[in-house]
């Protein structure tokens, strides 16, 4: 009889025990899981737009901090149950594996902090027109890993984030003007005033030129066969269709009137000299 008596005294505790550490991680585990949903998360959402980061940063670190928010949640629920000793094991082996994951993944985690970056500083936006080493085109789509970038040859490309956040890129249309200029060469006989006025009138007769400011024209050259002019001029509301037209029609221009002005508009020549001589052997038969 004692015996028995002792077994179930011994039950009891047991059973006792388990409730209690079942109580413990149920109310650990919901009081930060609560904080998390309710406090945390959006407090981040909060603090996330009023930096101005875009959608889809948002949408990242609250996935991110959701998870971390489940993660921690256990943890605590182990702890008040009185799991310590399990955490502990079960956070050097989490650690190991983020560790190798990290190694593995470190290429992949650079695109993704890049493009948190280009998102929140946004150098440029879909739609841009950018250059960047030899290549060019139109911005299609930003993703937090690439950027999706349309050719003027009207090709995808698609261009990881850490390379476009680690290089020099080019926005021509990040502001309201752009400004031109194109270097046309005259002969060294050629009046080089006449040339200048015609320049800058043909600009000045272009609508889509601005006035203010002015075009302007500078002799920037001597080369072996010509007189360099440079022209400079803006133009508002730059797109890359606007920017080769309006260049295409106002140095047309400026060549039509050269030619009615008997302004040339010279190449380079070259000559050689010397001579050729040819010997020629016969065999004998």
């Amino acid at each position: 009889m004692l015996l028995l008596q002792l077994d179930a005294v011994t039950t009891a505790v047991d059973v006792a025990a388990i409730a209690t550490s079942v109580v413990g991680f149920v109310a650990g585990f919901l009081a930060v899981l609560l904080l998390g949903k309710y406090v945390v998360i959006p407090g981040l959402r909060r603090i996330v737009r009023s930096r101005g980061f875009d959608e889809a940063v948002v949408s990242l670190g609250t996935n991110v901090l959701n998870a971390v928010v489940w993660v921690a949640a256990i943890a605590i629920g182990f702890a008040v149950a009185g799991y310590g000793g399990f955490l502990s094991a079960f956070a050097v082996f989490g650690g190991a594996i983020a560790l190798a994951v990290g190694f593995a993944a470190q290429d992949l985690l650079g695109n993704f902090v890049a493009g948190v970056f280009i998102l929140k500083d946004k150098p440029f936006e879909v739609g841009d027109w950018i250059q960047w080493g030899d290549m060019s085109g139109r911005v299609e789509e930003i993703d937090l890993r690439v950027s999706r970038v349309r050719t003027f040859d009207n090709e995808l490309v698609t261009v990881p984030n850490g390379d476009l956040a680690n290089s020099a890129v080019t926005n021509p249309v990040a502001y309201d003007t752009l400004r031109q200029k194109f270097v046309f060469g005259i002969g060294y006989d050629d009046d080089i005033e006449t040339a200048t006025d015609i320049i800058v009138e043909k600009a000045e007769a272009h609508e889509e030129i601005l006035d203010d400011p002015g075009v302007s024209a500078r002799l920037v050259e001597l080369g072996d066969s010509a007189v360099g002019l440079q022209s400079r001029w803006w133009i508002a509301d730059p797109d890359r269709g606007d920017f080769v037209r309006v260049r295409s029609e106002y140095v047309t221009a400026v060549k039509e009137a050269f030619d009615d002005a008997g302004i040339d508009m010279p190449y380079v020549h070259r000559q050689l000299t010397g001579s050729v001589e040819v010997i020629e052997d016969v065999a004998d038969e």
